[in-house]
C-alpha cells in the first residue's frame, strides 16, 4: 500500500517501528511473520515456501496455480485518521489483513471517485454545447 508521507507525523517511521516490536514483527491479525515469503491458500491459509522469491508460480496439492508472495506488514489506523496516532487506534497487518479491514472505506472512496468524474464530464459536455 502506497504511503504519503506528507499526511504522517515527522516521527512516523520510529511510530511504525515500535508498532511493529509490539507485534513481534507479525501481523496482529492472521500472524503471519513479517518478510517471508509463501502463499494463501483458498480458505486464506498462508503457507510459507521454500522458494526464496514471490511472483513465482506453481500448482499446489490441488492442482490449483498459486504464485508466492512477499509479506511486508503495514500499520492500518482503525479511525483511518492518519493524525491519530495513539498505540492503541494503530496495528501491525500484513497486505491482506490491511485490504480485508480498509474495504469498505475503499469502496466510498472508489464510488466517490467515479461521481466526481461523472459529474466533471457532465460539465464539460454542457460547456461544449
Amino acid at each position: 500500500m502506497p504511503i504519503n508521507y506528507k499526511n504522517y507525523p515527522p516521527d512516523w517511521k520510529q511510530i511504525r517501528q515500535r508498532i511493529l516490536a509490539r507485534a513481534g514483527d507479525k501481523c496482529e491479525q492472521c500472524v503471519v511473520s513479517n518478510h517471508v515469503i509463501g502463499w494463501r491458500d483458498y480458505k486464506g491459509v498462508f503457507h510459507y515456501s521454500r522458494k526464496t522469491e514471490s511472483g513465482i508460480e506453481f500448482k499446489d496439492k490441488l492442482g490449483y496455480t498459486q504464485k508466492t508472495i512477499k509479506i511486508v506488514l503495514t500499520i492500518a489506523h482503525l479511525d483511518h485518521d492518519t493524525t491519530n496516532n495513539d498505540e492503541s487506534n494503530l496495528r501491525a497487518w500484513c497486505q491482506r489483513c490491511h485490504l480485508s479491514y480498509d474495504a469498505d472505506l475503499h469502496k466510498r472512496n472508489a464510488a466517490q471517485t467515479r461521481l466526481s468524474k461523472k459529474a466533471a464530464g457532465s460539465l464539460f459536455a454542457e460547456a461544449i454545447q
